[in-house]
C-alpha cells in the first residue's frame, strides 16, 4: 500500500459475544471429564438459572425455538387450537406453534415498546384461542400483568417469549418470574449464550417435569440415570417426544455466562444511555427506551427513522456501511414471509408491525464496544441528520 492510501477503518460489529477465558477453561473440564452429553453441567445450570430468574423449575433444551415449542405442549395447546402471537418477532415465534400443530393468529404491537399489549392481543382472540405468546422484544420487558388480566379469566395460558431478556425485569423482578412458563434463547446475539441452546421457566412442577420428559423422547427413565446405574433400569415411552437436550459443554459456558450477566446487563445499559444523550437532539431519530413498569437489557439497540429524518432507513445504513459500520434491518413482520403468506392477514391490518419492521434500525451494541467505536456510530447518525 503506498503512503498516500487511505487507512481502512476498522469494522464495527453490530453484535458479538462475551466470552473469556473462564469460558474456555470450563469447556476443557467438562471434555476432561469424559461426560459431555446432558448431565451434571446442565442439572446445575439449571439450579442456577432457576435461582436467579426466581423461578421453582427450569429445564435446559437445545434452543429457544425447543423451549417455546414444549412450553406450548405442557400448558395445553393441541392440534386445531390458536396461539396469538405477535408478526413482529423473529419467526421461531410463529414455528413454535405450527410444530405444536397450531394455528398462529398474528397480533400487533405496541410502537414504543414493539411488545404485544392487552388492546392488541383481544382484537386478534378467536374462540379456539388457547394461548398467547408474549415477547419480550429485544430485551424489552412486556406488560405480563396486564395481558394475563386479559387472558387469565379466559382460561388462555400466556406464554412468555423471554428469548432476548435475561437480564432484564418487570416490576421489580426478574422478567419471566411472574410467567405461568417462559422461554429463553442462549443464541450467541444474546446476553447469555451457550453457542446454541435455551431454557424453560415455570413455577408448575408438573409442567416441568413433563417438559423434562419430552426433550428426551419422552423417556421414563433420564440418560443420565441410566449413564449412572450399573444395572440400568429399563425405559418406557409414554407419549412422543423429541431430541431437545442440552449438552454439559454449553452448560458450563452458560454457568460462566451466568456469572457474567449482572456486568454485562450494566454495560449495556450504559451504552444506551450514551446512544440516548448523543440522539437527543437528532429530529427524526426515535430510540427504543425503558417502559416504564421495567427494564431493558437492550439485547438490541434500535432506532426508528422517521419522516423528519433526511434518510430513510436503506439510505441510514449504507451510510453507516460506508463508514465500516455493521447494522441490521429491524425486526421482521412474520406474516410478510412466504412461509405464512396463506395466513390471512390483510395488508395494512398490522400497521404498527409494518411500519416498525420498515424503519427500524438495529445499531451496534455489545459488551467491548469501546467508546470510540460508538462514538463513529453517532458521528454518522447526527451528521446525516443535518443534512
Amino acid at each position: 500500500m503506498s503512503a498516500e492510501a487511505p487507512l481502512a477503518l476498522d469494522r464495527v460489529h453490530v453484535m458479538q459475544p462475551w466470552l473469556g477465558e473462564e469460558e474456555v477453561a470450563a469447556v476443557a473440564e467438562v471434555l476432561r471429564s469424559g461426560w459431555v452429553a446432558q448431565g451434571p453441567r446442565v442439572a446445575a445450570f439449571e439450579a442456577a438459572f432457576a435461582r436467579d430468574q426466581r423461578v421453582p423449575h427450569a429445564r435446559a433444551v437445545s434452543s429457544c425455538t425447543a423451549a417455546l415449542h414444549l412450553a406450548l405442549l405442557v400448558a395445553g395447546v393441541r392440534p386445531g387450537d390458536d396461539v396469538v402471537v405477535p408478526s413482529f418477532s423473529f419467526v421461531a415465534t410463529a414455528n413454535a406453534a405450527v410444530h405444536a400443530a397450531a394455528r398462529p393468529v398474528f397480533a400487533d404491537v405496541d410502537p414504543a415498546t414493539g411488545n404485544l399489549t392487552a388492546a392488541t392481543v383481544e382484537r386478534a382472540l378467536t374462540p379456539r384461542t388457547r394461548a398467547v405468546v408474549l415477547v419480550d422484544q429485544g430485551g424489552v420487558p412486556a406488560d405480563l400483568a396486564e395481558v394475563r388480566a386479559l387472558c387469565d379469566p379466559r382460561g388462555i395460558v400466556v406464554v412468555e417469549d423471554a428469548a432476548c431478556a435475561a437480564g432484564s425485569t418487570y416490576r421489580g423482578a426478574p422478567v419471566g418470574a411472574g410467567a405461568d412458563v417462559s422461554a429463553w434463547s442462549f443464541h450467541p446475539r444474546k446476553v447469555l449464550t451457550t453457542g446454541e441452546g435455551g431454557m424453560l421457566t415455570t413455577p408448575h412442577e408438573g409442567w416441568a417435569v413433563r417438559a423434562g420428559r419430552l426433550r428426551e423422547h419422552a423417556m421414563s427413565v433420564s440418560a443420565a440415570e441410566r449413564h449412572t446405574s450399573v444395572l440400568a433400569p429399563p425405559e418406557e415411552y409414554g407419549e412422543v417426544g423429541f431430541n431437545y437436550r442440552m449438552t454439559d459443554l454449553q452448560a458450563a459456558v452458560g454457568l460462566v455466562q451466568l456469572g457474567r450477566l449482572p456486568e454485562a446487563v450494566r454495560r449495556r445499559r450504559e451504552l444506551a444511555a450514551r446512544y440516548a444523550a448523543g440522539l437527543a437532539d437528532v429530529p427524526g431519530l426515535r430510540a427504543v427506551a425503558d417502559p416504564a413498569y421495567g427494564t431493558s437489557n437492550f439485547q438490541s439497540y434500535w432506532v426508528e427513522v422517521q419522516p423528519a429524518y433526511p434518510l430513510d432507513r436503506e439510505g441510514l445504513m449504507a451510510a453507516l456501511a460506508g463508514a465500516g459500520i455493521s447494522a441490521r434491518r429491524g425486526i421482521m413482520a412474520i406474516h410478510r414471509q412466504p412461509a405464512y403468506a396463506d395466513a390471512g392477514v390483510r395488508p395494512g391490518s398490522l400497521p404498527v408491525t409494518e411500519r416498525l419492521t420498515d424503519r427500524t434500525v438495529i445499531l451496534p451494541l455489545f459488551h467491548e464496544l469501546t467508546t470510540a467505536q460508538q462514538d463513529r456510530v453517532l458521528d454518522v447518525l447526527v451528521r446525516a441528520g443535518r443534512h
